[in-house]
């Protein structure tokens, strides 16, 4: 299915976190909480400015982020969990390397 969000929204796949810690100790699913790391799925076109262009989005698909934990929507796809946010609910970009 092909998706695109409106605006300056982008639609995110969660990562899962680690399911063990640094030590070794395995972390069972009730103490887990809802990852804050995704990865961008798709990308809007951007917002419109006040006059009337259209302004470019800072984020492309690939990229991996960090967001606010209670922000976005969650929305299932093709039988998986994803969520839109707007641009600015995202915290910042994972540059790894």
């Amino acid at each position: 299915m092909k998706f695109r969000p409106l605006y300056d929204r982008v639609l995110v796949k969660r990562i899962e976190a680690e399911t063990k810690t640094a030590a070794g100790l395995i972390i069972p699913d009730t103490a887990k909480e809802k990852p804050t790391e995704g990865e961008v799925v798709a990308v809007g076109s951007g917002r419109r400015n006040d006059d009337g262009t259209l302004g470019e989005m800072s984020l492309k698909a690939g990229d991996r982020i960090i967001f606010g934990k209670y922000t976005g929507d969650e929305v299932k796809l093709d039988g998986e969990e994803h969520i839109i946010l707007r641009e600015e609910d995202v915290l910042a970009v994972v540059q790894r390397g």
